[in-house]
């Protein structure tokens, strides 16, 4: 698992939010699946983070909310975002296509039900006219 899959939701749109305003002041790549960098957050604090992409959970941030605990923070995605634009790019694609395969689900759901409840609403017609085409006879 990479480092969008282990960050929380929250963190992964926060961290394209922070790429895409240039939050990264400054990045390097420290090793085949590291980068180190410099990233501004809240109140002008600027964060030291370091990532790895082979070890994700050994990823590491300055800011309250990773420092000292394995948890991927908007720091990182941004960092990873910015040093890796393509993989921004096809992050962003696998949204666009899993909500347009969510609105065809939706979509086809929403035809089942409808084709169901005129299935019903047939049947209780087809009822209602055998019950008042039965007559007794006394």
């Amino acid at each position: 698992m990479g480092l969008v899959e282990i960050a929380s939701e929250n963190s992964v749109w926060r961290g394209i939010d922070y790429c895409n305003n240039k939050k990264v002041l400054s990045w390097h790549k420290s090793g085949s699946q590291e980068y180190k960098g410099r990233v501004s957050g809240s109140d002008n604090a600027v964060y030291d983070v370091c990532i790895d992409k082979e070890h994700p959970r050994k990823s590491t941030c300055t800011c309250p909310f990773a420092e000292g605990r394995r948890v991927v923070c908007k720091h990182m995605i941004a960092l990873l975002f910015t040093a890796e634009p393509k993989a921004k790019e096809v992050f962003l694609d696998e949204v666009e296509r899993w909500e347009a395969e969510e609105e065809q689900r939706e979509q086809e759901h929403y035809n089942d039900l409808k084709k169901y409840v005129k299935s019903l609403l047939k049947q209780q017609k087809n009822e209602r006219s055998y019950n008042t085409s039965d007559t007794t006879v006394l």
